[in-house]
């Protein structure tokens, strides 16, 4: 059975909204900004971490920005994104943007919950906030891997939206990434 992680880029405040400031939003462009000094050791991380995964998982937004920016690079964290096996989870789109993927369509739940059962590993969700939000309510995420940069933005998109009760985490790791970044790993409590 598969084992859905989150992993995502956030402000310190929880912002996910607009990292690379291409969005146009006025708080954009934050990870670059604060993030600057440290994505040498950034990358190791990120890289590593998509090496042991089998597959991503991505709302269609989300396809369509990564698809835009990995599909000409190379390298080996560029060639396993590239080739792995994607889902996007799409109302609105047949057809994905980024290679190797498949559209799903339908009750999201439903589809999810199938993919987890067809997949032996890792399945990495990137980005994707709304998808995330409605993962995290259907219990369907295993863990949640933060990046955190070291900002406050006080505004824009947030990971985390209302749940209908409580989510409960525990922390399985935590380490920081260059001089500024924290990343911190959850894994998610579910009810027996």
């Amino acid at each position: 059975m598969g084992k859905l992680i989150v992993t995502t880029n956030s402000s310190l405040d929880g912002v996910v909204q607009d990292p690379d400031g291409k969005e146009g939003s006025p708080l954009g462009g934050w990870f670059g900004r604060f993030g600057a000094d440290d994505l040498a050791q950034w990358t190791e991380v990120e890289t590593a971490e998509t090496l042991n995964a089998e597959a991503l998982l991505l709302g269609r937004r989300s396809d369509e920005w990564f698809a835009a920016r990995w599909q000409s690079r190379t390298g080996e964290w560029a060639d396993k994104l590239n080739s792995m096996p994607k889902y996007v989870v799409s109302s609105t789109s047949k057809q994905p943007e980024w290679s190797n993927s498949t559209v799903l369509t339908g009750d999201v739940v439903g589809e999810v919950e199938k993919l987890k059962q067809g997949i032996d590993g890792e399945i990495l969700v990137y980005a994707s906030y709304q998808l995330v939000q409605t993962l995290i309510e259907h219990d369907l995420v295993d863990e949640i891997r933060l990046m955190i940069f070291p900002v406050i933005l006080g505004d824009g998109a947030r990971l985390f939206g209302r749940t209908s009760d409580r989510k409960a985490l525990r922390l399985v790791r935590t380490s920081t990434v260059g001089n500024g970044l924290t990343f911190v790993a959850y894994e998610v409590v579910h009810a027996v």
